[in-house]
């Protein structure tokens, strides 16, 4: 089944259906495979003469835990080179095995849902470093990074390092939100650049706290792609460079309104106040009228951020709308239910439907999901969001989609952060 395909079940026939196996080890990648990975990355790799540079991977051998940023597809094909000519197990979400599972476990890939605790992960990392004595790589902001810097990571991450003691390195890249980005899926030719390190030892873990676990992993992963673009002087020419910019930059500035934001060729501008900037070949923004509020895309994206918190500290944040639910229970692809209401306020997400004339309902606090995973026009269905349980993922589209999809991502974020501080301070209190 295509992915693209709206296919309608039955609740009853869905909870029928076998489910993803997440349990499952992984295995060394077919030789075959491997040779056609290499072949397939080449091409591309080629053509962006990357450059990357290794710190301190002449001591590292054997299996180890590699923690890579996420700006595009074209991750993956570096990644390949980078390691060459060893090969990897992947940590892939399940909607990347559709249709091709049988392929993505035969070249090493393990099957995840994201964000869902899953405890299963942790043994399939450790089986693939000491087991097979193979590279595992993790893409801990589990999506592509919206505007091109840093998404936040899982404070699990240096409890499970802490735990094992994986070698852990890192394979952060430069260039590649600005080669394809998330929004606007064309590829542009620029000039790329990876940084390959050996992080932490086995020894260093050993002698570090999990807090200062995360903080090494923090700072290995700052980036920022254009200020990367403006300190290499990279021209992006393509005339049709700011179309879909209005995706992740979704409020106007100038008068506040939050579903009125468009973009063409290489205007971005909003259709109720009628404020236009235009995006140059440096990716810096300029108002036609002289009154530019951000002359950078993070800097609006952040902004933003710091209005949904002013909304959720208030009390005033609330999303309510109607959704078309596609579930995705395993590789054989999506099943559409029917129509349902997603409200997410300060207490979370609530999903609610009639289907079939029985109630369906999915809820999930705030303290379960300290990210969220959104898509902009998937596969051409729409602009969604994503939440899952360790049986199915559930793909939600927006019957309206003025909805801006990335206050989403902003809100679990804050949410989740708020609440935190919440329970911290009780914790003080109560040591008081």
């Amino acid at each position: 089944m295509k992915i693209s395909e709206i296919r309608y079940t039955r609740l009853d026939e869905l909870e029928k259906m076998p489910r993803f196996d997440l349990k499952a080890m992984p295995k060394k990648a077919k030789w075959y495979l491997q040779v056609l990975a290499w072949i397939l990355a080449l091409p591309e790799t080629f053509i962006t003469k990357i450059k990357i540079r290794k710190h301190r991977m002449k001591n590292l051998k054997g299996g180890y835990l590699m923690l890579c940023n996420h700006n595009s597809f074209f991750d993956f094909k570096v990644a390949t080179k980078a390691i060459f000519p060893r090969s990897a197990n992947y940590i892939v979400a399940v909607d990347g095995f559709i249709n091709r599972e049988k392929i993505m476990r035969n070249v090493g890939c393990i099957g995840k849902r994201k964000f869902v605790p899953d405890p299963s992960l942790i043994k399939q990392i450790d089986y693939s470093v000491n087991q097979l004595n193979s590279i595992c790589m993790l893409y801990p902001e589990a999506r592509y990074s919206l505007v091109g810097t840093t998404a936040i990571l899982p404070k699990s991450l240096g409890k499970m390092i802490k735990k094992y003691k994986f070698p852990v390195a890192t394979l952060i890249t430069h260039g590649h939100h600005l080669h394809q980005p998330v929004w606007n899926l064309r590829k542009h030719r620029v000039k790329v650049e990876t940084d390959m390190t050996y992080l932490l030892t086995p020894e260093e873990i050993e002698s570090m706290s999990v807090k200062e676990i995360n903080e090494k992993i923090q700072d290995a992963f700052q980036y920022n792609d254009y200020l990367y673009q403006i300190n290499n002087k990279i021209k992006i020419k393509d005339v049709h460079r700011a179309e879909n910019l209005h995706k992740p930059l979704y409020k106007c500035p100038h008068c506040l309104s939050e579903s009125h934001m468009k973009s063409k060729d290489n205007i971005l501008y909003c259709d109720h106040c009628h404020e236009t900037y235009s995006l140059d070949e440096y990716n810096q923004l300029h108002n036609l009228n002289g009154d530019t509020k951000f002359s950078t895309i993070p800097d609006w994206f952040e902004w933003q951020r710091a209005q949904v918190r002013k909304e959720i500290i208030n009390g005033d944040y609330l999303i309510k709308t109607d959704v078309h639910i596609d579930a995705l229970p395993n590789s054989t692809g999506f099943y559409r239910l029917g129509i349902g209401t997603l409200t997410h306020n300060l207490d979370g997400f609530k999903l609610e439907a009639e289907i079939d004339n029985t109630s369906f309902l999915l809820e999930k606090p705030i303290l379960t999901k300290y990210g969220v995973h959104i898509e902009y026009d998937y596969f051409g269905k729409g602009d969604c969001v994503s939440l899952s349980t360790t049986n199915d993922t559930y793909y939600l589209f927006p019957v309206n989609q003025d909805v801006p999809i990335t206050k989403y991502h902003f809100a679990v974020e804050e949410l989740y952060k708020q609440e935190e501080k919440k329970i911290n301070a009780d914790k003080i209190r109560k040591d008081n």
